[in-house]
């Protein structure tokens, strides 16, 4: 889980609001709909991954690798040496821009569907001095409030509430206010801007093997 039970309680949630039960649950859901929104996941893992080889020297798995335990290629297991394979992975390090697995002396992986199968751990972790990582700060923070949100939500009618955010300009006397536009319309997952401005910063690239 990308948070946990004493951070909600540290941002005020007491146990009359909600029990634990219910707060793991909303922490829950929390972190699979962020995995949803930004098509991976942020804590260590242990999966095996098939991946489309494309004739070239890298192949870019759907996720992080932290550690790699197994490599076939075509049921051929390859070696894991550092002199035979470059892997870019987690934890996170300045300039990463997606995953790779490359073989290096000029060896590629043969272009066929799901050919390359991968065993080991893997997350979009960043460092903490750690051989696996953390969960990114900003995550477990996206985490924590969209529980809070859920653990209250607004009601269907209550569109001043929802859109409270989003106000410029507000005048007591009769009641008007001015809405701001809703920037990045295309990139809105909750309606929140702190929340999506979070999710959106840590979007999987397009384009990556898929598993």
């Amino acid at each position: 889980m990308y948070a946990s039970v004493a951070d909600l309680r540290d941002e005020g949630v007491s146990v009359a609001q909600a029990a634990d039960s219910r707060l793991l649950a909303l922490i829950d859901e929390a972190g699979r709909a962020i995995d949803s929104f930004t098509g991976w996941f942020f804590e260590p893992r242990t999966l095996t991954l098939r991946i489309d080889g494309r004739g070239t020297p890298s192949v870019e798995p759907p996720v992080p690798p932290i550690a790699l335990s197994q490599l076939t290629v075509g049921g051929s297991e390859l070696s894991l040496a550092v002199d035979d394979l470059v892997v870019v992975g987690a934890p996170r390090s300045p300039g990463f821009d997606a995953p790779r697995i490359t073989r290096t002396r000029g060896r590629t992986f043969p272009k066929a569907t799901g050919n390359v199968e991968a065993t080991g751990v893997w997350g979009y972790t960043e460092d903490d001095c750690t051989p696996q990582g953390r969960t990114p700060l900003e995550i477990r923070r996206a985490c924590m409030l969209i529980a809070l949100r859920w653990l209250s939500p607004l009601a269907e009618d209550d569109s001043e509430a929802r859109n409270r955010w989003r106000i410029l300009e507000e005048r007591t006397r009769d009641q008007s206010y001015k809405l701001d536009r809703v920037v990045g319309a295309g990139s809105v997952f909750t309606g929140d801007p702190d929340i999506d401005g979070i999710v959106a910063r840590y979007r999987r690239p397009p384009g990556l093997g898929a598993a």
